[in-house]
């Protein structure tokens, strides 16, 4: 009896702790409480957007597995307790989002939250496949707060350069290569954490606040509609049979074509965004950030449409740009550009936060980029807008090495390198530090590797394109550094690409700026009253990088890395070589030219800053009292 007693006891042990070992491999070691304490420092719930919801739900697990691998050293858990996690992770939906299902509705399987690329699965795993320098390039960038938009920027710029080190594959959708480094970074870079909210909204897309004015307005729209319902009823009852008569008999023509194009452009648009975090936004919300596209929100106009300022929930203040090409050739412009600004990222250039495509009975087709809000405009405002304080000397050499550097960005930084087409005054824009960002990149071309310059259509605005590509069709890099150099004399000299009209002739002020470069004169380039002039050394060398860009000869320019090193460094500018004559040069111009042709000289040379001596019929010392009398004026 009691060796038969010993023996039930034994099994039930052995039962009850295999049990205890079955229920705790399945238990989910994920704490989704630290995503639920994101959304809960808001005072009010958030109601997330239909069409974003399963991007908000990848972006949410990544923040949670990243607060996971903080604690553990681990990106995943464990493959047992797949079901368990997804269970966890369903229930903190429920409470913010209603029926509905996460790996039904968005497509995920259950073991991907369990798996991702390359098979990486520990810390030790994602550093051996990174380089050290990267690693800490990483750290020095990212160990910050990520709450203002250039910390963040100066982040996700250094985060893009790992995409190299990870080429695939991935399983699924769910945690893809492009995660890792965001995920990696806020566990490990970044010292606050992932659950830092410039850190999850930097990283991670979570701003999740909202607003409440929405829900007030749609009441007030009620209780106007059933107002008129009940004064006009009778002829909204007659107006209402034919206008759905009318409607049906249109929409059912235009609905087909409708969804086809949608439909198009959606898979195209899904691609693009599978590898990025770009938003798609709701047309609603669209709406109600403009004030229905109130004119009083324009802030830009262009020959795609316009551009209007807008509000998101939780006071987010972005700039919208609306196109108004809405046919098939449009579709064409907008996917070009939002694969353009969506391939690069760089404090320099404007950062896509997302796009929104919608086809309404009353609007049509509607196609809108989101992008951050400049709040001081562009350059060309501040030139020759309605802004009528001038630009310090030291802000505008703020604006000429930063719109350098996100040039040298695109030809060199990016894959493949980007050409722009269209840099302009009105394409820089200046954030509130007054740090540029180049802008509109509807005409920008790839360039695919190997090739030394591409034959196309020309495009682009007059008085800033380059001559070879204007007459021939060549475009290279250094078109793009030709428009840089016009817009750097603007610039300096507060003068139009185009000045004015002399006798039927346009005056384009590159020639303008060599007619006095050529005659010792460069500081005469700068517009008056400057306030806080640099150092006269400083502000001719800028003035001599101008006019070597904007040279009308495609071989006497340099790249925009060799631009960036000579404005921002202690690089002697190159000798300039003799411009041929201009094709709008009147008589004297041309006669004067042809009498100094074999005069030469240089602009600078290796052992300093020279002015260009042209000889003339006045004695050298006549022409130095002239520049000393000319650079004291300019310096009082």
């Amino acid at each position: 009896m009691f060796p038969f007693l010993r023996l039930f006891l034994f099994l039930c042990l052995s039962f009850s702790s295999c049990f205890g070992q079955i229920t705790n491999s399945s238990s989910c070691p994920l704490d989704f409480s630290s995503l639920r304490k994101i959304i809960d420092q808001n005072s009010k719930r958030p109601t997330l957007n239909s069409t974003a919801q399963c991007q908000y739900i990848r972006q949410g697990l990544r923040l949670v597995q990243s607060e996971y691998l903080r604690r553990t050293n681990s990106f995943f858990p464990p493959l047992s307790s797949a079901d368990s996690c997804w269970n966890s992770y369903q229930s903190l939906v429920n409470d913010y989002v209603h029926n509905f299902d996460i790996r039904s509705s968005c497509g995920f399987q259950t073991s991907w939250i369990s798996q991702g690329c390359m098979n990486i699965t520990t810390r030790s795993e994602f550093e051996s496949k990174v380089s050290p320098t990267a690693i800490t390039n990483i750290v020095s960038s990212c160990n910050q707060s990520l709450e203002n938009n250039s910390p963040c920027a100066t982040c996700t710029t250094s985060l893009s350069g790992l995409a190299s080190y990870l080429p695939g594959p991935s399983v699924g959708n769910l945690f893809d290569c492009a995660a890792y480094p965001s995920v990696y970074a806020a566990a490990f870079a970044n010292q606050f954490g992932p659950t830092d909210k410039g850190t999850a909204k930097c990283l991670f897309l979570l701003d999740v606040s909202v607003g409440s004015s929405g829900k007030g307005k749609k009441n007030v729209v009620v209780i106007v509609v059933v107002v008129v319902v009940c004064v006009l009823v009778f002829a909204l009852v007659v107006f209402g049979y034919w206008f759905l008569w009318r409607k049906r008999k249109i929409g059912l023509a235009n609905k087909w074509n409708a969804k086809r194009l949608e439909s198009n452009l959606s898979s195209r648009l899904d691609s693009i965004s599978g590898s990025t975090t770009l938003i798609r936004y709701d047309f609603d919300e669209i709406k109600a950030a403009t004030k229905n596209f109130s004119r009083v929100n324009i802030v830009g106009t262009g020959g795609y449409g316009n551009v209007y300022k807008g509000v998101l929930p939780g006071g987010i203040e972005v700039a919208l740009k609306r196109f108004k090409n809405c046919s098939v050739a449009g579709d064409a412009n907008f996917t070009h550009e939002v694969e353009v600004i969506a391939s690069v990222r760089h404090v320099n250039l404007v950062a896509l936060r997302g796009y929104c495509t919608a086809t309404t009975p009353f609007e049509g087709h509607q196609r809108i980029i989101v992008c951050d809000l400049m709040k001081n405009g562009s350059l060309h405002d501040h030139l020759f807008g309605r802004r009528h304080e001038k630009l310090s000397w030291g802000i505008r050499q703020k604006v000429a090495i930063g719109t350098a550097r996100g040039l040298a960005y695109l030809h060199y930084g990016a894959q493949p390198g980007i050409i722009h087409r269209d840099i302009k005054a009105s394409n820089i824009l200046l954030d509130e530090s007054f740090e540029p960002k180049v802008a509109d990149f509807g005409l920008a071309k790839f360039t695919p590797e190997g090739m030394t310059h591409l034959s196309t259509r020309v495009a682009g605005t007059m008085g800033y394109v380059a001559p070879e590509y204007a007459l021939y069709g060549q475009l290279t890099e250094r078109s793009d550094v030709y428009s840089f150099g016009v817009v750097l004399l603007e610039l300096l000299s507060g003068k139009k690409a185009i000045m004015e009209f002399k006798e039927g002739q346009p005056t384009l002020v590159t020639d303008w700026a060599w007619s006095l470069v050529r005659e010792g004169r460069a500081l005469d380039v700068l517009e008056d009253s400057i306030p806080h002039l640099g150092p006269p050394e400083v502000m001719e060398k800028y003035v001599l990088v101008a006019v070597l860009c904007s040279h009308p000869q495609l071989y006497a320019r340099p790249t925009m890395d060799q631009v960036v090193n000579m404005l921002d460094a202690e690089i002697p500018v190159p000798t300039i070589p003799e411009r041929p004559i201009s094709l709008i040069a009147d008589l004297d111009d041309i006669e004067r030219s042809v009498s100094s042709s074999g005069n030469s000289g240089n602009l600078s040379t290796a052992a300093g800053y020279q002015p260009y001596i042209f000889e003339r019929e006045t004695p050298l010392a006549d022409s130095d009292s002239v520049r000393a009398r000319t650079l004291d004026h300019r310096l009082r």
